[in-house]
């Protein structure tokens, strides 16, 4: 793969994203392509996708410092996911996340400083620092709701564990699906 690089969409999706709170339902999904250009016509390869909820209990295993559930902790959590998986996945193929929040993206890589989610925050840039430390990394922003194959099936996958139900398999799924 000298010549390829992964491409990591990730999305975060919450259920009534207004006075929210450790109880509001949100979720995180990441979706792993290698060959993909990012123009959104869905070029590439799908190579494995994933989702989960936010967790917001300290006590609970996978805590990673969110305090609520909302849009934002589910976005700086699918990036968060998506930079264990790089740890792990271990090669220095290059990878760049491609995200439809601006406000995930300019802090996990540490471009904005953190004025909430804080912990949350930290946690996400140590990993950034980590994966940074053995390849290329970047990320990029997409649209969101626009039609990019990738972008909208993490917001699918997203959207289907934030609601606990299962999403529709990759080959039934259309783009624009919620």
């Amino acid at each position: 793969m000298t010549d390829e690089r992964w491409s990591l969409y990730v999305d975060g999706s919450c259920l009534g994203n207004q006075n929210v709170d450790a109880s509001t339902p949100a979720a995180w999904a990441v979706v792993i392509v290698i060959g993909d250009t990012g123009l959104g016509r869905g070029t590439g390869e799908l190579h494995e996708e994933f989702a989960d909820v936010v967790i917001t209990d300290p006590t609970a295993d996978g805590f990673i410092g969110a305090e609520v559930g909302s849009n934002n902790t589910a976005e700086l959590s699918g990036f968060a996911a998506a930079l264990r998986w790089l740890l792990i996945e271990g090669s220095e193929t290059p990878a760049v996340i491609r995200a439809d929040s601006q406000y995930a993206g300019n802090l996990a890589c540490g471009a904005w400083k953190a004025k909430a989610n804080r912990e949350l925050v930290a946690h996400v840039q140590s990993l950034w620092d980590a994966v940074a430390e053995v390849r290329t990394l970047s990320w990029e922003h997409v649209k969101a709701h626009r039609g990019h194959r990738w972008n909208e099936r993490a917001d699918h996958l997203a959207l289907r564990k934030a609601q606990g139900d299962l999403p529709v398999p990759l080959t039934f799924w259309k783009p624009g699906q919620r």
